[in-house]
């Protein structure tokens, strides 16, 4: 296991349209360690999704270093990104993302069959343990649009963990979920940074997140703030 899960030198990332050049991020450098709390906060447009994105092996980087589980994630091809994210990286997204036409356990399941070989029962013994995990079991059955906002993100949170990543890059997590709801949210994901040893990455503006991280980082224009 390296030092640091992500360990970023001098990232730069600039976006080029026809007329203009947008440097998103300008020359920044951070680390993540293994189990922690880590956020990225600033206003929007500031680089914040742009810097997950680039962590979460969904963009390249235009120069700096980048070391994602001591990996230069820069130079893998779109199929190396797409296998690196399956088996090392966990999404939530503020939106959920849960797919509609399946049920809780099915969305849970859906990561194992897409990247881990492993047989039907080992899945069900895996979404189950996770289903229990975050106060789920009893909904397993039901379609994404039978339960509330809350359940959605728990079940979400479940989704991130199947493939028993190292990372888990939250954007925005709490941003839909009421006050009581988001910090049973907050909770729910330190226990499990605690118990795997999982360290969550968030993009959000919620004080409430914020307020319980171990380590927080400002970016302003695409700069991290001393």
């Amino acid at each position: 296991m390296p030092e640091y899960l992500v360990k970023a030198n001098n990232l730069k990332k600039v976006y080029h349209t026809e007329e203009i050049e947008i440097e998103a991020l300008k020359s920044i450098s951070f680390t993540i360690e293994k189990a922690s709390f880590v956020t990225f906060i600033g206003p929007s447009g500031s680089g914040k999704s742009t810097l997950l994105n680039l962590v979460g092996c969904l963009d390249k980087k235009t120069s700096g270093e980048l070391l994602v589980l001591d990996q230069d994630v820069s130079g893998f091809n779109v199929k190396e990104r797409t296998a690196f994210r399956g088996e090392n990286i966990g999404f939530i997204f503020q939106d959920f993302n849960l797919i509609p036409v399946l049920t809780v356990f099915e969305n849970i399941e859906y990561p194992l069959i897409m990247v881990k070989n492993i047989s039907k029962t080992e899945r069900a013994e895996t979404v189950m343990s996770l289903l229990e995990a975050v106060g789920m079991a009893d909904q397993r059955n039901k379609m994404p649009n039978q339960i509330s906002g809350g359940q959605k993100q728990r079940v979400a949170i479940a989704r991130a963990l199947t493939t028993q990543p190292k990372l888990v890059l939250a954007d925005e997590p709490t941003a839909n979920l009421d006050h009581d709801t988001a910090y049973k949210i907050i909770n729910l994901m330190r226990d499990i940074k605690d118990k795997f040893g999982t360290s969550f990455v968030f993009s959000t503006h919620d004080p409430k997140i914020v307020n319980e991280v171990n380590v927080k980082y400002t970016i302003e224009d695409g700069k991290i703030k001393e």
